[in-house]
């Protein structure tokens, strides 16, 4: 059987990424085909066999040879216990999780660490099969560096209610972060939009070109250096509250790729960002009943929280 082969030049806006995130971004290529393709030496760069990492050049033209789809490995995410995660709410139709830090929602282009896709597995959990190979299941999701709660799908039903309210921003989203310094007006709203960095991979920005994402913020406790604010966020877009932040020059504390004071970082224990996902309020997708579920702080965060308040003596 004959496979699809595909030639095209790169799109001057993925200039400096890596052609395996290139491919994944032009083609909808799962994780487990673009290294089929790498594996079998199959990607080749202005004629030259390209490695997963090496960097587009402008004007650069990609060959690919597309893997057979029945060659392709489904399973995206290995089964892999993750110390610290904690289920907070399980039945017939979702799952619940406090995700902790350093763990993805699902396997990715760049990836290789843990999932929660694949502890949910390593824990014996079935869950919802819609969607694409590496995203079953999952509906929404928390950056690496952000810690909270995450509701993963069990069931068709679920997953196609759960992105239905989503999509129509029905699910309450709240989030705590500590910000350097203090925001004014200490309650208020950030309406700005967020597209892809222009000169830095796997970072966003304010763009005028960009998504509309809606920020809604209060600060409850002001410190000496920073402040602990509440948000809830009515667009869900990657990294909307540390571009949003960072935007009004109160980057979240910890957050060197938006522009946190390191030597902040460093007092207060912290190698990421101030950020955890704090509540999930829904309609459950069988009852539909409003169901709400809590978080409290990790360790790492409740410290570096006690340093800040500590300023006052």
């Amino acid at each position: 059987m004959s496979r699809d082969h595909r030639s095209f030049p790169v799109p001057d806006g993925l200039v400096g990424q890596r052609v395996d995130a290139a491919l994944a971004r032009m083609l909808g290529l799962s994780r487990s085909a673009i290294l089929a393709a790498f594996d079998a030496g199959d990607v080749y760069v202005d004629g030259r066999p390209a490695a997963k990492g090496d960097r587009i050049v402008q004007g650069a033209v990609i060959d690919v040879v597309l893997p057979d789809p029945r060659e392709v490995d489904a399973t995206e995410d290995e089964p892999q216990p993750v110390p610290g995660m904690r289920i907070v709410h399980d039945d017939e139709h979702i799952v619940v999780v406090d995700k902790p830090v350093g763990v993805a929602a699902h396997s990715a282009v760049g990836w290789s660490g843990p999932t929660v896709v694949g502890a949910l597995a390593a824990a014996g959990y079935r869950i919802s099969t819609s969607g694409a190979a590496e995203r079953q299941g999952i509906v929404h999701r928390l950056d690496v560096g952000t810690s909270g709660l995450m509701v993963v799908a069990k069931s068709e039903l679920a997953y196609t209610r759960l992105k239905r309210a989503f999509r129509e921003r029905t699910v309450d989203k709240v989030y705590h972060t500590v910000v350097q310094g203090h925001p004014e007006p200490t309650k208020g709203t950030i309406d700005a939009p967020i597209g892809r960095h222009p000169k830095a991979e796997f970072k966003f920005a304010v763009m005028a070109d960009g998504k509309r994402s809606i920020t809604h913020y209060e600060v409850m406790e002001m410190l000496p250096s920073a402040s602990l604010v509440t948000v809830h966020l009515e667009t869900g877009r990657t990294h909307q509250i540390r571009v949003h932040f960072s935007a009004m020059r109160h980057p979240c504390v910890g957050d060197s790729m938006y522009g946190a004071d390191p030597t902040l970082a460093r007092r207060t224990g912290l190698d990421r960002q101030w950020l955890h996902a704090v509540e999930l309020s829904f309609e459950h997708p069988a009852s539909g009943e409003r169901f709400t579920v809590a978080s409290e702080y990790p360790q790492d965060l409740q410290q570096a929280l006690d340093v800040l308040r500590g300023d006052y003596g």
